[in-house]
Formats: C-alpha cells, structure tokens, sequence
C-alpha cells in the first residue's frame, strides 16, 4: 500500500454493521484507499460493498457466524506504508502487547462506542457501530490518515 505522489494514504474504519451498511456509511468510506472491518460484520454482502471502495481487511465479531465467516480471521495485521496496524473485534480477546510487538494502531469494534486513546505509543481506536443504532450511542465510522510516521486519526459521526 503505498500513497500515490506523496499524499497520505486514507484508511476507513468501520465496524459493527450487523448486516446494515447505510448509504451515510459509504459516502464516508469514499475516497479511502484501504478499509478496515473490525468484526460483527453481518454477512458477505457487506464485504462486497466495501470492496467496491477499496481493498478490505475484515476481522470476524462474536457474532459473525456460518460458513461465511469461518473464513474471516478473529484478528488482523496490516502494513500500511511505515505503519503497522492491529485488528480485532473485541480488545479482551488481544493476546499480545501492541507496542512491545511494534504496532502504532489497534483497531478494536464490539463496545459500538467510537473512541481513540493513545497508549504506550500506540493508537486505540474504535469507529464505533455503523449499523443499527444501540442505545444512545452515535452511529460513526473512522478514517486514518497516513504519512510517513504520522496518523491522523478522525471520528465521523454519521447523520441518520
């Protein structure tokens, strides 16, 4: 993956679709270079409609059940240009240290609570649930912006 001419390279975030992906969703999805599931998924055809935006890596949730997602990994490693970047559904189920392993980004759904923490160097970022809503919490997604060393990570809140 690399950024064409020197521009940051765009990283969508998105979990917790349980098979809804809304068309707010998508608009924000677009224009990014690579995608990232971070579980509870909700089917095939959602992977498919991302795919239409960019290369995905998913990682199955607790949820995500059948013959579909037996094929999807519980978690994740990406290589985005100087970055590596960590993805599992739910964070208790992390069986490594992030940064002691060399990652800057772990991308973690489950909670449908979109929020970012730095720690120990590393970036915790969760998008949130893009699917139906839970509770009071917002519907969002994530993006990261990649360059070089730097990221700049963003919480959208999708208007619904």
């Amino acid at each position: 993956m690399h950024a064409v001419s020197g521009a940051p390279v765009r990283v969508g975030l998105i979990s917790d679709t349980h098979g809804l992906l809304r068309p707010q969703a998508l608009a924000a999805l677009s224009g990014c270079h690579q995608i990232i599931h971070a579980g509870d998924i909700g089917g095939v055809a959602i992977l498919d409609a991302l795919r239409a935006i960019a290369p995905v890596t998913a990682v199955r949730g607790n949820n995500d059940k059948g013959a579909w997602a037996d094929r999807i990994p519980e978690s994740a490693v990406l290589q985005v240009g100087a970055i590596r970047i960590y993805v599992i559904h739910d964070l208790a189920g992390i069986d490594l240290d992030p940064a002691a392993a060399g990652f800057r980004v772990v991308v973690a759904g489950h909670s449908h609570k979109p929020s970012r923490e730095m720690r120990e160097g590393v970036l915790y970022i969760n998008p949130g649930s893009a699917g139906p809503r839970r509770f009071s919490l917002p519907v969002a997604v994530a993006r990261l912006e990649i360059a070089g060393t730097n990221i700049a990570p963003q919480l959208i809140e999708l208007a619904v």
